[in-house]
């Protein structure tokens, strides 16, 4: 009798064990931020014809059995594949191009059996095992094994660039500072790798009462930019092995002079209307509220109505009202401004916190390297992005159409989401050797 009684918990236990040590904190935290998130969509769209809600919970449905799948193979599996992930992630991302459906000035989409898939969400997962799996044979701390890592993110990073899709371009840079520094990499070198960007920005910021000093025709030096590039020529005399004759400062130096000088002919010549936008609005949205600010300015509105404890589920008047343009994917966290206020989005806030620190953890007890480098990829695009979406719908960061993971609605973004997820739980299912009976 008593045999009888224990094999029903003998067979739920062995049914179980496969997930014995996966981290159930770290995935149901997404799964609550997801149902939260189709609620959110659904408050966006009550007085309109349309089921993005049904269709978030449905794909995050199919997103939580991946994960649960994806958590009990073992993740070293992926290493031995990664030039083929590689090779496919660049081949979609070529698809697109040719084949790929327009919308919004954009080639990003490839429609498959009616449904639109986007290959720039799913190239961040083929970037992370690719990056990994380098990173664990080679690690960042000597100067090739960097100019490696950059080699090879290049192609990928150039062909998302091209759609263009600007935004996961950037996530694509937040990646691989995020896995360079975890293997190793000088913080010194980082700086540089960023410098480029911050001097194109500032060649074109003068002093107060002065103008840019122009040495060429058609080549002007912003007075910030200049003492921008003399500080990094600074960090590569400290950190570059050159130091012999000052190459290292002499080669930072010509870097961010170049790099200047390249994002003042981007800026003039490569970038779309739309792109330079986004991208200068946020410091005077008021300079344009009927065009381009006008998203910034309504969901900064939205967000301070809500106060301290907001107008309530189903009960704020911009968002009801639809005052709000794309706020069921990009703008989401300004409804829940309006809705559950302060607090609300704190809450919010906290949860995605919670979600980072576990993502940390599984990084610091990963068994190899490998596994450590998987997480913190994941950690660097989700950090990223969350800083990115809730900073441009309050006003602090360029609206750069970067999506609240789990919470905005886009489909390959949420399998993508649970994809990742489903391999850091990899990673904390096989931290210790596993027997099964």
């Amino acid at each position: 009798m008593l045999l009888k009684r224990s094999l029903p918990k003998i067979r739920w236990k062995s049914w179980v064990k496969p997930w014995q040590n996966v981290d159930w904190l770290l995935f149901c935290l997404p799964v609550a931020i997801s149902i939260f998130g189709g609620i959110m969509i659904l408050s966006t769209e009550l007085k309109q014809p349309v089921t993005d809600w049904w269709w978030h919970w449905m794909v995050a449905g199919i997103g939580v059995v991946i994960a649960l799948f994806l958590s009990r193979i073992r993740y070293e599996l992926l290493m031995q594949w990664h030039w083929v992930t590689y090779s496919l992630t660049n081949f979609s991302l070529i698809a697109v191009m040719i084949a790929g459906t327009s919308a919004k000035g954009a080639q990003r989409w490839i429609s498959i059996a009616g449904f639109n898939v986007q290959p720039s969400e799913f190239a961040k997962v083929g970037m992370i095992v690719t990056l990994a799996a380098l990173l664990h044979r080679r690690t960042a701390s000597s100067l090739e094994g960097v100019f490696r890592v950059l080699a090879i993110t290049a192609i990928p990073w150039g062909l998302v660039f091209l759609q263009p899709d600007l935004a996961t371009s950037l996530v694509f840079g937040a990646i691989v500072l995020g896995m360079l520094y975890w293997a190793n990499a000088n913080p010194g070198w980082l700086i540089l790798l960023i410098s480029p960007v911050v001097a194109a920005i500032l060649f074109s910021i003068s002093w107060p009462l002065s103008e840019p000093i122009i040495l060429f025709k058609e080549l002007s030096f912003g007075p910030l930019g200049i003492v921008w590039s003399f500080a990094m020529a600074i960090v590569g005399w400290q950190t570059l092995p050159w130091r012999r004759f000052g190459c290292g400062a002499i080669g930072a130096w010509t870097l961010n002079i170049l790099g200047g000088e390249l994002g003042v002919f981007a800026w003039n010549h490569i970038l779309k209307p739309y792109q330079k936008a986004r991208l200068t609005v946020f410091m005077d949205p008021d300079h344009d509220p009927l065009g381009a600010g006008y998203h910034l300015i309504q969901s900064r509105i939205a967000i301070g109505a809500g106060e301290i404890w907001g107008w309530g589920l189903f009960k704020g008047p911009m968002t009801q009202l639809n005052f709000v343009p794309e706020q069921h994917t990009d703008f989401i966290f300004s409804a829940v401004g309006e809705e559950f206020g302060f607090v609300g989005c704190l809450l919010v806030l906290f949860v995605f916190c919670l979600i980072c620190l576990r993502l940390l953890h599984v990084a610091q007890t990963a068994k190899d390297n490998f596994g450590s480098l998987l997480a913190i990829g994941v950690l660097s695009m989700i950090v990223f992005q969350v800083i990115v979406n809730v900073g441009m719908t309050v006003g602090l960061a360029p609206v750069a159409g970067i999506p609240l993971p789990w919470m905005s609605y886009g489909r390959s973004a949420m399998l993508t989401n649970f994809i990742s997820l489903g391999i850091v739980e990899s990673v904390a299912n096989f931290r210790q050797r596993q027997k099964y009976y």
